[in-house]
């Protein structure tokens, strides 16, 4: 394995992004075109009625350059009636907000009410409900295909788990649910985002689901798994991942300690901490961790001695892996 295994291959990551964007963009002005050509013809393609005004005659293609990449517009051919589009000048103009946009519309679950305002400031009129619930369902399209695709990184040894609480509207109420993420490292030391998952909450059957559709994606070659003290998530690791060893996230036990120690105290103890886990072997740092458990009892700190003496041990895992990595 290679010896600088925590690498991110940025340039990949931003590439896909901006294909990403590129892509949307390109769906969304298209669509946009589509709406404001039914609204000039007052008909829909192929629609006959009284109230009609000219016809479409096909379409034209218009490439439009942008920082995501060029972009090719079908820009609508319409007899009778002229098709004059303030669409195109206006994104010519305010690309950039457009792509800030549509990123927040997809990562942030955006309401409707909120998409027309960002519409309005773009293009100067708001877009339907409707055509904004059409245009987000093919946008989500390429985020659902991102979280499914296979991985096809080879074998990831190392697998970073947490659980990530938000606050989401259903039906006009408020609920928190647990959003599951796995980050990892693959054999060649890249770091990968293997997916994301609602999870509801954090117990063994939401762990489970999580892990075996990771399985079912190409996850393979699991041998340390890193995460909190959750015990829905022990428990799955367990039987999913069998031959997998447990770390745990050395952040959080910090954390727990810190919660049982005064706050003017909160630096000395870090440090104390912090210099069990620098040592060169788990031997020495089980050394370490009696003299520091000795300090923290003089220190009158009896419950943050207790708390490093009973769970150190799981927080010293990495020690059986190479050192380099």
């Amino acid at each position: 394995m290679s010896e600088k295994i925590v690498q991110l291959n940025e340039e990949v990551i931003k590439g896909q992004i901006k294909e990403l964007v590129r892509d949307s963009v390109e769906e969304t002005l298209n669509e946009l075109l589509e709406v404001e050509a039914e609204k000039l013809t007052q008909a829909a393609r192929y629609e006959r009625n009284e109230q009609r005004q000219g016809y479409r005659s096909g379409h034209y293609s218009r490439n439009l350059t942008t920082t995501s990449g060029d972009v090719t517009l079908k820009v609508p051919k319409l007899k009778g009636i002229s098709f004059e589009t303030a669409i195109i000048e206006r994104y010519r103009r305010r690309e950039s907000s457009v792509e800030e946009a549509l990123i927040e519309m997809y990562l942030a679950g955006v309401s409707v009410r909120r998409v027309e305002d960002i519409t309005e400031a773009l293009w100067g009129s708001k877009v339907s409900p409707a055509t904004i619930s059409e245009l987000n369902k093919k946008a989500y399209v390429h985020i659902e295909d991102w979280r499914n695709r296979p991985l096809q990184g080879g074998r990831y040894p190392y697998v970073y788990v947490d659980g990530i609480y938000l606050r989401r509207n259903w039906g006009g109420e408020y609920e928190n649910v647990a959003i599951l993420v796995a980050i990892a490292v693959n054999e060649d030391g890249y770091r990968e985002v293997l997916g994301a998952a609602e999870g509801m909450k954090e117990d063994k059957d939401s762990w489970v689901g999580f892990f075996q559709w990771l399985r079912g994606r190409g996850l393979d070659g699991v041998k340390l798994v890193v995460g909190d003290k959750c015990l829905g998530m022990l428990e799955a690791v367990g039987e999913v991942f069998p031959e997998a060893k447990y770390q745990r996230c050395i952040v959080h036990f910090y954390r727990n300690v810190f919660s049982v120690v005064p706050r003017s105290k909160v630096k000395l103890v870090a440090k104390m901490l912090k210099a069990i886990h620098t040592q060169e072997s788990k031997k020495a740092a089980r050394e370490k961790v009696k003299a520091v458990v000795k300090e923290l009892r003089s220190m009158k700190l009896k419950a943050a001695a207790k708390k490093v003496e009973d769970g150190i041990e799981e927080t010293l895992t990495y020690c059986d892996f190479p050192s380099e990595h």
